[in-house]
């Protein structure tokens, strides 16, 4: 199996409150700790000056004792242009409200989602991942409960109407200093911003997401004119319905756009039908198909049986209504497969924690290493087969 040597990569991060810089560090952080594991070196370099998505280059080698110097050449080396294609803009403007107006923003995106069939689907196909949608609507709706009682209790026990006028403020207090600092343990508004966007991205009904696609589709598309061995465009969550959006809307404008390239398409804990299960997201299951359907891209769906942010075992082309086209290379792993037993206790209670351990660092040597993904010697492809090795012999 020839080596890679040259790789391009577009990285479209998930839902997080980080910019290109911030997902750059990360990604510094988790290449030490694979390079470690596997016994490899890597150097990241700093970002491009004035580059827009935020870029950089990381350059992973063989590592070997100090070679002699009739030895020749020390091993391998590949160098891979990373492009970070994070949607931070989009975070901040869907929580840049007050608290009340998030709350409001949330609770219609979790109407419009049932009305839209979204929740319907959610059930049918991973109930876990119906849960996860439901949870921060009903903590929160039991929250306003609550507080309503506190402030009518006085009323409601036969005491004068007058004594709501201490019951307000404490129960306003319960809210603001009780349940919102406790809600935030489950980044409750968070996650309601989240699903504000997974509307936005359903429907296409709203001017500022559909400019900034466009503007990074036209981003991207420069960044794939550079020459490489092999293209990788990874994404996480929902930078997956991002990713699919500008890869769609390139390939709307040029179908023989990949003609000639080795591209991998990787789907990390994918939230695709987080949106795509909308009926209105007509345009982004046509997208789908469009990236399905491309001979050149080779779709690698990475899922986790023990992340209920994803939709485990389910075919996410055919779901997305392209039964016939070409499905998605499923990739099952396992969390506890990564990290050290200690390390797995610590965060398997954290669901948003283990559903980012996608893009992080691994503890041991384990079927699949979004370093090696990215930035190893081996084609990305090696990670459609279990039996495959990560690393050359």
């Amino acid at each position: 199996m020839k080596l890679i040597e040259k790789r391009v990569v577009l990285h479209f991060p998930g839902f997080e409150p980080l910019d290109g810089v911030a997902h750059r560090a990360r990604y510094e952080r988790s290449a030490r700790q694979s390079a470690a594991v596997w016994s490899y070196s890597i150097e990241t370099g700093p970002v491009d000056a004035g580059s827009d998505p935020v870029s950089f280059e990381a350059t992973t080698a063989e590592r070997v004792a100090a070679p002699e110097a009739w030895t020749g050449s020390p091993g391998w080396q590949t160098k891979s242009r990373i492009h970070m294609v994070d949607h931070d803009i989009l975070v901040r403007k869907l929580r840049a409200g007050n608290t009340l107006s998030q709350i409001i923003a949330g609770f219609r995106s979790c109407a419009e989602i049932m009305l839209d069939g979204g929740m319907r689907g959610y059930f049918r196909h991973a109930w876990r991942f119906g849960l996860f949608f439901l949870f921060p609507f009903l903590l929160t709706a039991l929250a306003i409960a609550l507080t309503a009682q506190i402030a009518i209790l006085p009323y409601a026990v036969g005491f004068s109407p007058w004594h709501m006028l201490w019951s307000g403020p404490l129960a306003l207090c319960f809210f603001i200093f009780a349940f919102l600092p406790f809600s935030e343990r489950f980044h409750t508004l968070h996650l309601f911003a989240d699903w504000e966007m997974a509307v936005a991205l359903g429907r296409m009904d709203r001017a500022d997401f559909n400019d900034w696609l466009e503007d990074r589709a036209t981003a991207v598309r420069k960044a794939l004119d550079e020459e490489a061995d092999e293209y990788v465009i990874s994404s996480h969550s929902m930078g997956s319905n991002v990713a699919a959006h500008v890869i769609g809307i390139l390939l709307e404008r040029e179908p023989e756009l990949f003609k000639g390239k080795r591209v991998v398409f990787a789907t990390l804990g994918s939230a695709i039908l987080q949106c795509a299960l909308l009926s209105s997201a007509t345009l982004l299951r046509a997208r789908v198909g469009l990236i399905a359907r491309c001979p050149e891209i080779s779709w690698l769906d990475v899922q986790c049986l023990t992340d209920s942010i994803n939709f485990y075992k389910v075919p996410v082309v055919a779901v997305s209504s392209h039964v016939d086209a070409p499905q998605a290379k499923m990739i099952l792993i396992r969390v506890k497969q990564m990290l050290t037993r200690e390390h797995y206790r610590k965060i398997r209670k954290d669901q948003l924690r283990v559903h980012r351990q996608y893009v992080l660092g691994p503890d041991l040597q384990a079927p699949f290493d979004f370093t090696l993904l990215t930035s190893g010697p081996m084609p990305a492809s090696v990670f459609a087969d279990p039996d495959e090795k990560r690393m050359p012999g």
